[in-house]
């Protein structure tokens, strides 16, 4: 259900910054986040323009979004929301989209727009980076099984039991050692078709395979199809270690901009 009184308690919720000669058309761009209007497109200036909504401060407000935040099922699905616009406003021709973070947002609309313009330069500047690019993610996963293939049949005796066990240790160790570097040298293979590339800081939990490589590249669109076949001779290299390479994409330059409301 969504929000269409203006006079209801509401905030101003950012999805991004365009950069275009003309106002975005907002046509085809989704509903956006749960609760929130439908998004418009306002001037900062001639060629800048924030895409926003109005969200009801019965569900955005600071003592109603706390406790909603520990809700993964819900933060995915505004996550999902949210980057659904997004995408949909990168793929105007001629745009430039500096996507903002998860559940940004403002008091009102001219707060939106004076904070933007405040930093119109630093936003220039990440639009320069970023023009005539997309990001692409590159993740590079061990498999689980990829040091049971050492093993044999039914040990005779202890010590060869040992043995057997030292042996799957070494050859664990040895095959975790290679894919690793097969990951460096995939993501430096990468990174030379890249303007830019950033690696993910990954966190290891109990009982989860983290990936050994988390990337994420800026790839112009010239370069696209050599960056693609690049990803896939790498992902044969690392298959042949025991390593799955997972590219995905593309996205908007979410690692790549700095713009950030605070």
């Amino acid at each position: 259900m969504r929000t269409s009184a203006a006079s209801e308690p509401h905030a101003v919720y950012l999805y991004g910054v365009i950069r275009s000669a003309r106002r975005p058309s907002m046509t085809r761009v989704p509903g956006g986040v749960s609760g929130a209007a439908r998004p418009e497109a306002h001037a900062v200036s001639p060629s800048l323009w924030i895409v926003s909504a109005r969200v009801p401060l019965e569900i955005y407000g600071p003592s109603r979004l706390e406790p909603r935040l520990r809700d993964l099922d819900w933060v995915s699905q505004t996550a999902l929301a949210h980057e659904a616009v997004v995408e949909q406003c990168a793929k105007a021709k001629g745009a430039t989209v500096i996507p903002m973070k998860l559940f940004t947002m403002f008091s009102t609309l001219d707060r939106a727009i004076r904070d933007v313009a405040s930093r119109r330069d630093e936003i220039q500047r990440a639009m320069r980076r970023i023009a005539g690019a997309e990001e692409w993610g590159v993740r590079v996963f061990r498999r689980r099984d990829a040091a049971a293939a050492a093993g044999g049949g039914k040990p005779a005796s202890g010590a060869e039991f040992l043995r057997a066990r030292k042996q799957a240790r070494d050859a664990s160790t040895g095959a975790r050692v290679q894919a690793a570097g097969d990951a460096d040298r995939a993501f430096d293979r990468l990174r030379r078709l890249a303007r830019d590339a950033r690696v993910r800081e990954t966190r290891s939990e109990p009982g989860t395979n983290p990936p050994i490589l988390d990337a994420a590249f800026l790839v112009t669109s010239s370069s696209r199809a050599r960056f693609r076949a690049e990803a896939r001779r790498q992902a044969r290299a690392l298959a042949a270690d025991g390593a799955d390479l997972v590219l995905t994409g593309p996205w908007p330059a979410y690692n790549f901009v700095a713009a950030e409301a605070p």
